[in-house]
């Protein structure tokens, strides 16, 4: 079937998949929770508009030109990386080959990495209007675009999913605002992203539900950047079956949700999922007992999606606020050193979570007025949050307190 019918056929599944619940539809319907309203598609698209607009950028730049904290830095800790040098040569491949956990690396490392610095190198452009900075990201998005032709091995389709999570970000900052990035270049990039990253990731994965979450947000901001309704609808489909999937709260019932298409048929497999949990509360996610670093991925990729829902007229938070709140809340309790008790993770967490709290927080706490005093505490007592490296960065700088 061609891609474009695919994503028609997929938009227009029934939203009751996204219970995905043992038994019936109707024994699912029965034991599934009242659900926001939902709402509406945007009519039209709003530019710049992935993960950060112009009036949030209007207002992070005010801040840091008033040295005003926790912006300024903030904005110090990005102009100082790597990311945002002047010197930066790219290091494009026709082929980037990506096996697990990045093993081999052929060209991994520094797709995400190039794709991370443009969208650096953007937000400087903003912030100080020195046009070298835009210049440098330009550079780096054409060499890509000008010689990427495909991903390859186990980790492709995360890896495409992190890189095209970043592209359009920078994309979109560069296109709206400044105005030097010739026309056939961003046409050659809006190919490189619908024929090269696109297929990768819009049809999801069964994978851990950060797989999934991480092809969403690269979706959704594909979509945006190509003004393609169809792409877009398909990223807010995909995350509407999704994350009831991979954030629980004691509403689902006695088992967490499944995701559309799971084959998660019985208790046995579900539990399994997620990795061996028998006990189901408030806020744990599919990933809590794989380690947190992982679970990050997720929470922040769907925070990432809903901001750019939000900005696109859309807004999606309400319907996921008591999900990622309680998500958000659990996971920040333990990182706050609270211990571990024995029913959860057999009385262990592994690793911790990244750079992954400020969105989230900033729309729920900030915008929607929840209190959240673990996520509040961890959130302000690691700013200013930097970058993992792979697709979250510089949140502290774009998101916090922005009331935009």
């Amino acid at each position: 079937m061609p891609l474009a019918a695919t994503l028609l056929a997929a938009v227009a599944l029934p939203a009751g998949l996204a219970a995905g619940l043992l038994g019936s539809p109707a024994q699912a319907a029965l034991r599934a929770p009242a659900s926001p309203a939902r709402a509406a598609a945007p009519a039209a698209f709003t530019h710049p508009g992935v993960l950060v607009s112009r009036s949030q950028l209007d207002f992070v730049r005010g801040r840091v030109q008033a040295g005003a904290q926790p912006w300024k830095a903030a904005y110090d800790q990005l102009h100082t990386s790597a990311y945002d040098s002047l010197g930066r040569t790219p290091k494009p491949r026709a082929v980037v080959e990506c096996g697990s956990y990045s093993n081999p690396n052929y060209g991994c490392t520094d797709e995400r990495e190039d794709a991370l610095a443009a969208y650096t190198l953007a937000l400087d452009w903003y912030i100080t209007r020195d046009s070298r900075y835009a210049a440098k990201a330009i550079q780096i998005m054409d060499a890509w675009s000008g010689t990427l032709k495909d991903h390859t091995n186990s980790n492709a389709p995360l890896q495409s999913a992190w890189s095209a999570s970043t592209w359009p970000r920078a994309a979109e900052i560069i296109r709206y605002t400044y105005g030097g990035w010739p026309a056939d270049r961003v046409d050659r990039f809006k190919t490189m992203l619908r024929n090269v990253y696109l297929p990768k990731v819009v049809n999801g994965s069964q994978s851990n539900g950060n797989w999934e979450l991480s092809m969403t947000e690269a979706t959704i901001g594909i979509g945006v950047f190509l003004d393609d309704r169809t792409v877009y609808d398909k990223a807010v489909a995909t995350f509407r079956g999704r994350v009831p999937a991979y954030l629980y709260l004691t509403s689902d019932g006695p088992l967490p949700r499944t995701a559309p298409g799971s084959g998660l048929t019985t208790r046995d497999k579900i539990v399994s999922y997620w990795q061996g949990q028998t006990t189901f509360v408030d806020g744990l996610t599919q990933e809590t007992c794989r380690d947190l670093t992982h679970t990050g991925y997720g929470l922040s990729a769907i925070a990432h999606v809903a901001e750019t829902s939000r900005i696109q007229g859309q807004d999606l938070y309400p319907e996921i606020a008591d999900r990622l709140r309680n998500a958000l809340g659990f996971q920040a309790k333990y990182e706050l050193g609270t211990a571990v008790p024995s029913w959860l993770c057999g009385g262990a967490l592994k690793q911790h979570l990244g750079p992954v709290t400020e969105v989230g927080f900033n729309a729920l706490h900030n915008r929607l007025g929840y209190a959240m005093t673990n996520t509040q505490n961890l959130t302000e007592q690691r700013r200013p949050a930097g970058t993992d490296n792979l697709f979250t960065a510089w949140e502290t700088l774009t998101h916090a307190n922005n009331p935009n």
